[in-house]
């Protein structure tokens, strides 16, 4: 038998966000491979995060690798302050 959870109600809102495209697409894969939405998916990396904590286990790692490779992802944490727009080089 299943364990009830509790939902807490939230106020959604729709947002605008620009994302680089391959980061995107293996979000979109992921979240589908999880069964959840998108913006559920994010919710639940940004809550984890915000407490220090990982996101995803070991499993789930192994897929975000498999992802990354087939989206032809090769950028990584340490990629992060280092972006710009295409248009601005």
């Amino acid at each position: 038998m299943r364990k009830k959870i509790d939902m807490t109600p939230v106020e959604r809102v729709q947002t605008g966000v620009r994302l680089e495209r391959r980061i995107l697409q293996v979000l979109r894969a992921l979240a589908d491979l999880k069964g959840v939405t998108l913006g559920d998916l994010i919710e639940g990396i940004a809550l984890h995060a915000f407490e220090g904590k990982a996101p995803f286990g070991a499993d789930t790692l192994d897929q975000v690798r498999a992802l990354k490779k087939a989206f032809h992802l090769d950028l990584d944490a340490s990629s992060s302050h280092k972006l710009s727009d295409a248009e601005t080089r």
